[in-house]
């Protein structure tokens, strides 16, 4: 009778691994996805970076240097010799946590003028195909986009799909700080896309700062390779376990340069991505929404200080994926199930898989509240009365 029952449970299980697989996805795209390599490693020009010894001194390395040693490094420096190695080596201030974030803006812009005239170059390269012009042109346009006057462009990596990081408000004057980790289909040509805006981490972020004010900045963050599509990447850690370092290296730079400790808001697989990173994330809250599970089985396991939060709407079909780990495969508890222990966050009035930042809805206004610091402990909700009722 044990071994029928054995058999049973792990026949479910398998069952349920498989579906995982077919349809455990993030943000858009029920296409099959691809393999994706991920980037790792320090910033573009990390080479030139080491072999420069300005001044007599000896650069941080961008590989092993913390942020804390960054951030110090570039505090020791004149304001002429900040900017001389912004001029010098954009690629790499751009992208070094723990350097001033005024620096950054400006070496990012220097990177996508660079990056845009070697687009427009090879878009009229005879020895190039037509094919190649094209992607030339839609590159060019791409970065003209993100060099418009007010964006704040905080880290720029065109290698692979591309990856990015905008901030959205006074992130040096910021009383509270808020990361966005969004989740599939999500790379430098998607994160602000018109369709499906509440889907993508600029239009989460942008959303997320009006509804909260302003003395909150808000980061969109696409700091690493996300999975395309359905298949394996997307029902694996594999792609979050590659992130998951990268996320927080970035949150300590942020908290070297003397932001507050963040709230980040984590959907769909980014919450993977947060959920491996939290024992290394200066973070005040975690937020997860819309979650396939974060490779826990409850918030005790995160190993974390943050407040952590779930949001998951029966509407959202995220509901429908088993939430197992097996073989590798499959992420684990629901971060919003009772049992796993993180605090609720009422989704009633969300749509889908990506509407959990609508304006209007119950998660964003609670959203709001937890990216200005307000702690919602105890509070309950009630649809005619909103967030904030007390039983």
């Amino acid at each position: 009778m044990r071994l029928r029952s054995w058999k049973a449970r792990s026949k479910r299980a398998l069952v349920a691994v498989a579906l995982t697989t077919t349809a455990v996805t993030g943000t858009a795209g029920w296409a099959v996805g691809s393999e994706q390599q991920p980037l790792t490693g320090p910033p573009p020009g990390t080479s030139s970076w080491r072999a420069d010894h300005p001044w007599g001194l000896r650069l941080p390395d961008p590989a092993s240097a913390s942020p804390a040693r960054i951030a110090a490094f570039f505090a020791s420096l004149s304001a002429g010799q900040r900017e001389d190695l912004a001029a010098r080596h954009p690629s790499v201030v751009g992208n070094l946590d723990g350097a001033p974030t005024a620096l950054r803006y400006q070496a990012n812009k220097l990177s996508l003028r660079a990056e845009r005239a070697r687009e427009r170059a090879r878009s009229t390269d005879p020895d190039l195909t037509a094919q190649d012009h094209e992607r030339a042109r839609a590159s060019m346009s791409r970065y003209d986009e993100l060099l418009a006057p007010g964006r704040q462009i905080l880290a720029f990596d065109p290698r692979g799909r591309g990856q990015i990081a905008e901030v959205y408000g006074d992130l040096a004057g910021a009383r509270d700080v808020s990361v966005v980790v969004p989740g599939s289909d999500i790379d430098l040509s998607t994160f602000d896309r018109a369709k499906g805006t509440y889907g993508t981490p600029s239009g989460m972020a942008r959303s997320l700062r009006a509804a909260a004010g302003d003395g909150t900045a808000v980061v969109a963050w696409v700091g690493y390779t996300t999975p395309v599509g359905l298949g394996p990447d997307a029902a694996t850690g594999r792609l979050a376990e590659a992130g998951a370092p990268r996320l927080a290296r970035f949150v300590q730079g942020l908290t070297a340069t003397g932001a507050p400790r963040p709230a980040l808001f984590c959907h769909s697989y980014g919450s993977v991505v947060c959920g491996l990173a939290a024992p290394r994330l200066p973070a005040r809250d975690l937020v997860v929404l819309g979650s396939p599970g974060m490779r826990a089985d409850s918030v005790a396991d995160l190993h974390t200080e943050a407040r952590v939060w779930a949001a998951k709407d029966d509407s959202d079909w995220i509901s429908k994926v088993p939430n197992v780990e097996l073989f590798g495969l499959g992420h684990g508890e629901d971060p919003a199930a009772p049992g796993f222990g993180a605090r609720h966050i009422p989704a009633e009035r969300v749509k889908g898989h990506t509407g959990y930042f609508a304006p209007g809805t119950d998660s964003l206004r609670a959203f709001a509240r937890i990216a200005g610091g307000d702690d919602l402990t105890g509070e309950t909700h009630d649809s005619t009365r909103g967030i904030g009722a007390r039983p």
